[in-house]
C-alpha cells in the first residue's frame, strides 16, 4: 500500500491491530517487532493480511496465504514445546 498522507493512520493502525490479532490467534505468539524467523514472517503475514482487509478482500486472504500460515503455526508449535526443526 502506497500511501503518501496521514488522514488513514487510524484505519491503517486498526488493521494492522487487527490483523496482527488474528494471525497469532491462528499460529501463535510471535513479536512484531522480533529479530528471529518466526517474527519476521509473522509481521509478514500481518501485513499481507492488512493489505487484504484494506482493499476489502480479507476473505480471500486465508485461502491464498494458507501455506505459510500453516507453516508459521506448526514452527511456532514447535519452538513452544522446545524441539527445533531440523530435530524433526
Amino acid at each position: 500500500m502506497t500511501i503518501s498522507h496521514s488522514s488513514e493512520d487510524s484505519k491503517l493502525k486498526n488493521l494492522l491491530s487487527s490483523s496482527y490479532a488474528s494471525i497469532k490467534s491462528k499460529c501463535g505468539f510471535f513479536e512484531l517487532d522480533g529479530e528471529t524467523d518466526i517474527d519476521t514472517r509473522g509481521k509478514e503475514l500481518v501485513f499481507e493480511r492488512s493489505r487484504y482487509a484494506y482493499n476489502d478482500a480479507v476473505e480471500f486472504f486465508e485461502d491464498n496465504f494458507l501455506s505459510d500460515i500453516t507453516s508459521l503455526g506448526i514452527d511456532i508449535a514447535y519452538k513452544e514445546d522446545g524441539d527445533s526443526i531440523e530435530e524433526v
